[in-house]
């Protein structure tokens, strides 16, 4: 499986960071070995001194597809989840102002967290109304409604198809509101999808 990450997909978080909003989105990857082992602790990596969480609604695609139309795309997936994409701002910024690619960033063991729990499409009256959120040491965060997604998920489905073929098991992380900040040991961050806690993670 691969993971495959939508960069500023929220006009807000762009503008924290001073990005440019983006005229079409922006993907990365992340490989399987990012993923964070379940019931494992986040270890701040070494090479790094100031990472970022940031919280993000995921999709977990369910059919083979390539060039999906956006009127099917929604037949493509049936669960929603919620997840963490670990940065390493320092390191992102620095290969940044060299024109360089962020994987050493943003690719890292552990660097994707993924909710232990999904829900079913079923469970929402509509999936451009979804409400999510990451409490830091008992702190909201970080809080977003896929309303505010700059590409919801079915374009998001549709684009990224055009270029991968998207195969069963692949996970798309569509995107982080706002509110992104450093972690530091013995920090606590939980994550919810409309009140229902989906991640509950300790940082070493």
């Amino acid at each position: 499986m691969k993971i495959i990450c939508i960069g500023r997909n929220y006009a807000d978080h762009a503008a924290e960071l001073k990005n440019e909003k983006p005229t079409e989105p922006v993907v990365f990857m992340k490989p399987d070995s990012a993923l964070l082992s379940k019931k494992q602790p986040f270890v701040i990596p070494e090479f790094s001194e100031d990472v970022h969480h940031e919280v993000e609604l995921l999709v977990r695609i369910n059919r083979l597809g390539k060039h999906i139309q956006p009127k099917f795309a929604h037949k493509y997936y049936d669960q929603i989840g919620i997840g963490l994409d670990f940065t390493a701002r320092d390191l992102q910024s620095e290969l940044k102002e060299k024109g360089l690619p962020w994987e050493k960033a943003k690719s890292f063991d552990g660097a994707a967290v993924v909710s232990n729990q999904w829900l079913s499409v079923s469970d929402f009256e509509n999936l451009n109304d979804i409400n999510f959120t990451l409490e830091k040491n008992n702190e909201i965060v970080q809080q977003g409604n896929s309303s505010q997604m700059l590409w919801k998920i079915d374009e998001i489905i549709s684009y990224v198809s055009q270029y991968f073929t998207l195969k069963i098991g692949d996970i798309i992380f569509t995107g982080t509101p706002k509110g992104v900040g450093q972690v530091k040991p013995d920090d606590k961050l939980i994550a919810k999808i409309e009140n229902k806690e989906l991640i509950n993670l300790n940082i070493k």
